[in-house]
């Protein structure tokens, strides 16, 4: 009996571990706002979201002038919105408002990272856009960054959007899994974010940046993702780190965007 209760124990602190290590190496948040949009010169608007289990989440929107279009923007796993100031610039320089705000744990919002709270706070975040300022779906271009291009996939398979961009995405946490960590099996991780399975149900057109030589997210698994997805669709191959490659390849970025919300 004594040896039944040992084991026990060193399974429940085994599991207990293996949750803490994959919280721990899939959420970076940071909690102070370094700089503002004010910094960049660009007016905006502070904006508080209200999630459905009581949470409150902090955002910006940037308006610009005579925009048609509002780019809603889910960033990666690591810092707060105020790491993304050069990407709201260049989005706006597109014409574009852009709408970022912080999943619950990251900069001034409450709670705690996970990923069904994720999912909650894009929602809440969707709602904001479309019932606070009036924005029509059809106007509402999602990009998911990282990490972030999950929760921007989950909800683009469940809500109308006009189309979707993402940077340096995954197919699931499985398969990133068992890249990075092949000596842990699938079935442990808790954390899904299983966007392959997805975004096959996204109708709107889709556009896809990726660098071969992105160390973090192995380029195949954005293909896979790619791959699974319905058309219309397109895939830009970038270049440069996993956190350089948007800016290394700017021009090009910047060319595909315009041809893309053109196009569409």
């Amino acid at each position: 009996m004594k040896i039944f209760f040992y084991f026990l124990a060193v399974l429940v602190f085994a599991i207990l571990y293996l949750r803490h290590f994959e919280y721990k190496n899939i959420y970076f948040p940071t909690h102070e706002i370094e700089v503002t949009p004010k910094d960049a010169g660009l007016s905006y608007e502070e904006a508080d979201i209200a999630t459905a289990d009581g949470l409150n989440l902090k955002a910006w929107f940037i308006p610009a002038e005579g925009a048609r279009r509002t780019l809603m923007f889910f960033h990666g796993n690591g810092g707060n919105i105020s790491h993304r100031l050069d990407k709201i610039r260049l989005f706006h320089n597109l014409g574009m408002s852009v709408f970022i705000f912080d999943y619950r744990g990251y900069g001034l919002s409450g709670g705690r990272p996970s990923e069904g709270g994720f999912y909650r706070d894009s929602g809440a975040a969707y709602r904001y856009l479309t019932e606070n300022k009036n924005i029509a779906p059809e106007n509402i271009i999602f990009f998911g960054e990282s990490l972030g291009s999950a929760p921007a996939v989950d909800l683009a398979a469940r809500e109308e959007i006009g189309a979707l961009i993402v940077e340096g995405a995954f197919s699931s946490i499985r398969d990133m899994g068992k890249r990075i960590y092949p000596f842990i099996p699938a079935f442990v991780y808790m954390t899904k974010f299983d966007s392959e399975s997805k975004i096959k149900n996204i109708k709107c057109p889709k556009l896809f940046f990726h660098s071969p030589d992105d160390e973090m997210v192995p380029f195949d698994l954005g293909r896979k993702l790619f791959d699974a997805a319905a058309a219309p669709k397109q895939f830009i191959e970038i270049s440069g780190s996993h956190n350089d490659a948007f800016f290394n390849s700017a021009n090009l970025v910047v060319e595909k965007i315009k041809q893309f919300l053109h196009q569409y």
